[in-house]
């Protein structure tokens, strides 16, 4: 009797177990990803969205772009210089990454380097004692910012340009004063191919100065034409293509190459490596401060916005220090009135308290995946997901009762944390479409032909690679959009 029970206990805990493990497999997995995938690094990067450079040196005394690299480096002498004032700036606006313009193509110094007197050294600033480069990094760790840094590969002061193996060895040797222990740590490295038609012929070792940014610098991205991490974006204009595709082929790249600029501008759905493009431009027509010059209006900054950022980019704003070593009153104002037009437009998602439906859930209705996703804090690893069988992808949006919809932007983004999957997609307004698009990425913005007012909204994905998966849906007005002077749609 005693071995009957004994059975009788064994097979009922093996069958609680057996339906334990059964429960367990009603939980839905996520989809698989669809590779290229970024890195953490490159996540977080994309996550800033707006980052600032600062273009600052010799040529800000001489009211010139391109120094000729035989300036005396007693015109350096930025009275009043102020890092902090800068930091404080960017922090008041958003910013969480500066990069400074540690040397431009003049090859002055803005740091004591020990491999040339071409540098703060000879200036009377501070007597020769000063360090822009650290002044940035200790006012930037004090506010809780990430500093960057451009080292120009082309230097039209130094001796050893176009002696290949003395230049090589004394760029690397900047980069090990710039990239070791003194200045700790460095999220961004600026490389370009800029360079005069004139200049002496020089190859660079881009391989050798990777490895050498890698062992120095573990979580730091590389921008380069060519990336490793993050890629120029085509042109200074500060927009990305319409398409816009965060993968491309790195074999089909090479930095100072003219001929691939509409490569970089789209990127390449069949592309094998994460490489996500950044818009560089200056909030100002010159790179450098100028006195004759002003920043640009507040329309054309938003216009770079949705063209950057709207666009599956990050945004590098250049913000010039002037002379004094400030930045100017003027371009603090304009930042400003940027900043507040930008929480103006997308702190308030119209969306928020519509009811949503999908055309389907990935595991049901009881699954972790729904289309309320879509309007929660997590940009990145909260998302809708379809079922992948599903031929027809989409997600909508309804007005609370006796509530309508009035918008003019409509924001998507994308779960890219597995992939970048839209090729396109279209949007409806009580079932007449008022936008369409290619590519989503981080952020798509779409900013319409004028006011919609409905009560419904349909995001319909066209075409994907693989199930789409959408993390973010916004409907949002912008003030300070007048492009016709009449709403688009009135479903009212």
């Amino acid at each position: 009797m005693t071995k009957f029970w004994y059975l009788l206990c064994l097979i009922t805990v093996t069958e609680i177990f057996n339906w334990a493990d059964c429960k367990r497999e009603l939980v839905i997995t996520p989809p698989l990803p669809v590779l290229p995938l970024p890195k953490s690094s490159q996540l977080k990067w994309q996550e800033r969205e707006l980052i600032m450079f600062l273009h600052f040196g010799v040529n800000t005394f001489t009211d010139s772009e391109w120094g000729t690299g035989h300036e005396n480096p007693a015109i350096f002498n930025p009275t009043g210089l102020n890092a902090s004032q800068w930091v404080d700036v960017a922090v008041e606006v958003g910013i969480s990454l500066m990069i400074l313009t540690a040397k431009h193509h003049d090859g002055f110094c803005l740091w004591p380097s020990k491999y040339t007197d071409h540098s703060v050294v000879g200036s009377p600033w501070r007597n020769g004692h000063g360090d822009v480069v650290g002044d940035l990094v200790t006012a930037a760790k004090a506010r809780g910012v990430d500093v960057g840094l451009y080292l120009s590969p082309w230097d039209r002061h130094d001796r050893r340009y176009g002696k290949e193996k003395q230049y090589n060895e004394y760029y690397l040797a900047q980069l090990q004063e710039l990239l070791h222990n003194k200045y700790g740590s460095v999220r961004e490295i600026w490389f370009d191919g800029a360079k005069g038609s004139n200049a002496p012929n020089m190859s660079y070792d881009f391989g050798d100065w990777f490895a050498m940014v890698r062992e120095l610098q573990t979580s730091v991205n590389i921008f380069s034409d060519a990336g490793p991490d993050v890629r120029w974006v085509g042109n200074e204009k500060g927009f990305a293509g319409k398409t816009c595709w965060s993968s491309i082929n790195r074999t089909s790249l090479s930095i100072g190459n003219a001929s691939i600029v509409n490569y970089l501008n789209t990127g390449d759905p069949k592309g094998a490596d994460w490489l996500p493009a950044e818009c560089d431009v200056s909030i100002r027509p010159g790179w450098f401060w100028h006195k004759s010059e002003k920043p640009k209006k507040l329309s054309k900054l938003l216009e770079i916005y949705y063209n950057s950022v709207g666009r599956n980019c990050v945004l590098l704003f250049n913000v010039p220090p002037n002379s004094t070593g400030l930045i100017s009153e003027s371009d603090v104002q304009r930042l400003r009135e940027f900043r507040s037009a930008i929480d103006t437009i997308f702190s308030t998602n119209l969306a928020e308290n519509g009811d949503l439906k999908a055309s389907s859930r990935r595991g049901g209705k009881d699954s972790d995946f729904g289309p309320e996703n879509v309007l929660d804090d997590d940009h990145l690893w909260s998302y809708w997901a379809p079922e992948e069988e599903d031929g027809e992808n989409w997600i909508e949006i309804t007005a609370a009762a006796d509530e309508g919809l009035r918008f003019n932007v409509v924001r998507i983004q994308e779960a890219i944390g597995l992939g970048q999957r839209i090729k396109r997609h279209e949007i409806y307004a009580d079932g007449k479409l008022v936008g369409k698009g290619t590519t989503v990425g981080h952020k798509r913005l779409h900013r319409l032909g004028g006011v919609v007012h409905a009560t419904s909204v349909k995001v319909r994905v066209v075409e994907s690679r693989g199930a789409p998966l959408l993390s973010s849906f916004g409907l949002h007005f912008d003030p300070f959009w007048h492009p016709h002077g009449h709403s688009l749609y009135n479903g009212k």
